[in-house]
């Protein structure tokens, strides 16, 4: 009876124990949280997952969580990280306005913040802002899209992604500071498809009824050019240039296959690692060694050198 006894209570103690001496001689490591979009968005998920790798390969405790383009979500999760007492912030934020109070108030709480993918309208808050060229990119695939509607020209039809998102006003100012300066070259259409894969498709099928002449396509994301892809390839038609941007392994896919054209890289992993790795040095040494704003350029890729290319990242 007693041995029974004794050993029912000495396993709690000993896991007490056990828990005391896990801790004992210092604190738990800091924690990096990491704030993104969307965990199902490819991109996304893969700038999420980049980050999070890194933080915990320099020893930080990572937390990962989606605002899903919502303002009032991101804000709650940013006093969520205040809360847990975070070290830094890696942001790819919900608006470029919309943000800059959130940002504001975990820098006065005295955690680090490193915008990826999206600036906001303000400097000197952020440590820094790492942004892949939009503009550079869109205009890299412009410059393909004409090379392919060549010599001829024609009619195109342009798929806008979302309204609020600057990114997607970035790209399509790129793509026209090439497009109209071709007289042969005259979009026909323009339709948001707010980065769905499904809306791009039922926009196209719509397009394509209207336009039965149009020879090209030119997405302001590749999950949208994989939409007109889809609907092209379902109303029987070949030879319509597709253009997209992101560098999606899908998308580099359908570059492989020819279903698509043209994409743009936009280097998911690398920005989140070197927010990270600068996150890092900032908690260290009180400077990230760089200026705010960093801009990285976007790669143009195309079947000549799909190969090159995984998971948002130029692997050689």
């Amino acid at each position: 009876m007693m041995r029974r006894y004794v050993a029912k209570i000495a396993w709690p103690a000993i896991s007490l124990l056990l828990l005391a001496g896990c801790h004992r001689g210092g604190k738990l490591p800091p924690m990096i949280v990491v704030l993104v979009p969307s965990q199902d968005n490819p991109f996304f998920k893969a700038e999420a997952d980049a980050a999070a790798l890194r933080a915990r390969s320099l020893g930080y405790r990572v937390r990962v969580d989606a605002h899903d383009d919502d303002a009032y979500r991101q804000d709650n999760l940013i006093d969520g990280a205040i809360a847990s007492g975070a070290a830094a912030i890696i942001l790819d934020n919900a608006g470029a306005d919309a943000s800059i109070a959130a940002v504001r108030r975990a820098t006065k709480a005295g955690i680090a913040c490193f915008l990826i993918d999206r600036a906001i309208d303000a400097d000197g808050i952020a440590k820094a802002q790492i942004i892949a060229d939009n503009h550079q990119g869109a205009q890299i695939v412009a410059e393909e899209f004409v090379r392919a509607l060549e010599p001829e020209g024609g009619e195109y039809a342009e798929l806008l992604g979302r309204e609020s998102d600057t990114n997607a006003q970035v790209r399509t100012t790129g793509f026209h500071s090439i497009l109209d300066q071709q007289p042969n070259v005259v979009r026909v259409a323009a339709q948001s498809a707010n980065w769905s894969q499904s809306e791009a498709f039922q926009k196209t099928e719509t397009i394509l009824q209207a336009y039965g002449n149009i020879r090209g396509i030119i997405a302001g994301n590749d999950t949208m050019a994989l939409g007109a892809a889809a609907a092209v390839k379902s109303a029987g038609k070949s030879g319509i240039i597709i253009a997209g941007f992101d560098g999606s392994p899908d998308a580099v896919a359908a570059i492989r296959n020819g279903r698509v054209r043209v994409t743009a890289l936009q280097p998911a992993v690398l920005i989140a690692r070197e927010a990270v790795d600068q996150a890092d040095r900032y908690l260290k040494t009180g400077s990230t060694g760089k200026p705010e704003r960093q801009i990285v350029l976007c790669d143009l890729v195309t079947a000549q050198d799909a190969d090159d290319y995984e998971n948002f990242e130029k692997i050689r």
